[in-house]
């Protein structure tokens, strides 16, 4: 029998290389490594607040790839699937904002072993058995055509075997003129698998063509019309006062309804990368425990401001530090 609760995660494995000391790229500093990508980061995260989870994922057969499924293993994900073939390791490199410089990321990503993988070998059935959700991301699909064809084909046989089908939209214009590659149709084509996207009103006006004039409420209405499957529509409203200081809020569009969480001061981030990806852990963690969509986006929000006080692409929160965090714990040490 399935288990309901068990997460595959389906995406690159990438390693982030930061420039430290709040040095450009350009200057050649030391570079700190970690090991990320977006959905790995959600199956990370997951884990950490008491998830089965499994990554579904091809990387090189050489250290990098090695080190890569080793930090998965560290914090609990399963990868059994996440096997080696031919090409290199993703890379990106991150040059951190300060102040009123922005961030700024170079992605290294092409004719990786991912990126150029053989996707129609993979036996979907197999890799999904026994488990209750996929969730993909639309950096896997703006990697290529063929990456393209693999989340779809994997979100297709996901619906038919009854599982929820989640899609965080992630989108990156960078990945998707390298290689021309059509990101409106292709982006309505695995939406209209998903259950559950992450994604907002850029998203959707993206996708349609459309102008909702900032009005929120009526991009989700018109998704729910476009979208049979789609059940939530979840994301985060951020505004950015400085590059290191940002007010962060919490939405839930369900069908005829809204959910918003406060809006929480976010200041002195320590690093951002991988808010996106701590949230949909969040909003996961509450759905899988059973709790309410309001306490779901209430654990998601957590997440993701816990996220910013800490380097590195995934979260590594627990569930008593979104207790707590929910509950107005307050900053005492723990002893």
């Amino acid at each position: 029998m399935a288990d309901t609760n068990t997460f595959v995660c389906f995406g690159e494995l990438l390693v982030r290389l930061t420039a430290t000391g709040g040095r450009l790229l350009e200057e050649l500093p030391p570079l700190a490594p970690f090991v990320g990508g977006a959905e790995a980061n959600v199956a990370i995260g997951l884990t950490r607040l008491g998830h089965a989870t499994r990554m579904v994922s091809i990387v090189p057969d050489n250290a990098l790839g090695l080190g890569a499924k080793q930090e998965l293993r560290r914090w609990g994900v399963d990868v059994n699937d996440v096997t080696t073939g031919a090409g290199r390791m993703g890379l990106y490199f991150l040059t951190p904002g300060a102040i009123h410089r922005p961030s700024d990321i170079l992605y290294d990503r092409a004719a990786s072993a991912f990126a150029t993988a053989k996707f129609n070998r993979l036996n979907w059935r197999r890799l999904l058995k026994n488990a209750g959700w996929l969730h993909v991301s639309g950096v896997t699909a703006a990697l290529g055509a063929n990456c393209v064809a693999a989340a779809l084909k994997a979100m297709q046989t996901a619906r038919e075997l009854g599982m929820q089908v989640s899609y965080d939209c992630n989108y990156r214009p960078k990945l998707w003129e390298a290689w021309g590659g059509d990101a409106p149709k292709l982006i309505k084509d695995l939406i209209n698998e998903a259950d559950l996207v992450f994604g907002g009103i850029r998203d959707i006006e993206l996708i349609t063509g459309e102008d909702f004039n900032a009005r929120e409420q009526d991009a989700a209405e018109y998704a729910f019309k476009l979208f049979p499957n789609l059940k939530r529509l979840v994301g985060t409203r951020r505004t950015q006062v400085s590059v290191d200081h940002n007010r962060l809020a919490g939405l839930m569009f369900t069908p005829g309804k809204v959910l918003e969480t406060e809006t929480y001061d976010i200041e002195r981030i320590v690093d951002r990368i991988g808010g996106g990806d701590a949230f949909a852990a969040g909003v996961f963690h509450g759905i899988l425990s059973g709790t309410s969509d309001r306490a779901a986006l209430d654990f998601g929000i957590a997440c993701a401001c816990l996220k910013h006080a800490q380097p590195g692409d995934a979260s590594l929160a627990t569930a008593s530090d979104l207790d707590g965090f929910v509950g107005g714990g307050g900053f005492d040490v723990k002893r």
